[in-house]
């Protein structure tokens, strides 16, 4: 059996979607199909304003339809911290921990020499006019090999121009029991271990 044209252009389009294969394209094809033509109208009118008016923030390349993010714009932000994450999804994730109150850079990927993803590709050269001594640069890159060559590239990159470069803490998960944890995250969490109490001075006996 042969699907109409205009089906299959649908199942095509919606296949291109990051994380979406041809069985899950098809299924959300017969699932719009189903909805009410409103719906299908509002969807499309959202993807066409967002197209029109989201772009990057000139300043740290997060998603925003202001000339300027509204991170960027906020003078209550501590100036003095830059995170740099690897795609504007993370932004959100760290903004709803509520510890953060500093600024964000953006880079739009990591570096991947295999597939074809150098510095260049990436928003590293605009960070660096943003980095002066005093200032605290918090990679939060991921824990995959890419992610930790990113971080490992940035930290000595960054290092020369007078900031203080940390990384972001990995360890285990609230809540999460020792024995289920991989060696790696183990790892990690002795590796970012913090001080809890400082050593008391040996007591003097007479």
């Amino acid at each position: 059996m042969k699907y109409p044209p205009s089906l299959v252009s649908l199942i095509r389009e919606l296949s291109r979607l990051p994380g979406i294969g041809p069985k899950s394209a098809q299924r959300l094809a017969f699932y719009l199909f189903e909805q009410p033509r409103e719906d299908i109208e509002r969807l499309a009118g959202s993807l066409l304003s967002a197209k029109r008016d989201l772009h990057s923030c000139p300043v740290c390349f997060n998603i925003t339809d202001a000339e300027i993010c509204d991170v960027c714009s906020d003078p209550a932000r501590d100036q003095a911290l830059i995170c740099v994450v690897e795609e504007p999804g993370d932004v959100i994730a760290i903004e709803r921990s509520g510890e953060y109150r500093g600024l964000y850079h953006v880079l739009h990927g990591v570096l991947s020499p295999m597939n074809g993803v150098g510095p260049e590709q990436l928003h590293i050269k605009p960070l660096l006019p943003r980095v002066a001594e005093g200032k605290e640069v918090i990679l939060a890159t991921g824990t995959t090999v890419e992610g930790d060559a990113t971080a490992l590239y940035l930290q000595r990159l960054l290092e020369p121009l007078g900031a203080t470069v940390s990384r972001i803490a990995y360890g285990l998960p609230v809540g999460g029991a020792l024995e289920y944890a991989d060696e790696v995250t183990l790892g990690r969490a002795m590796t970012g271990r913090q001080q809890v109490s400082k050593p008391r001075p040996p007591q003097l006996r007479d």
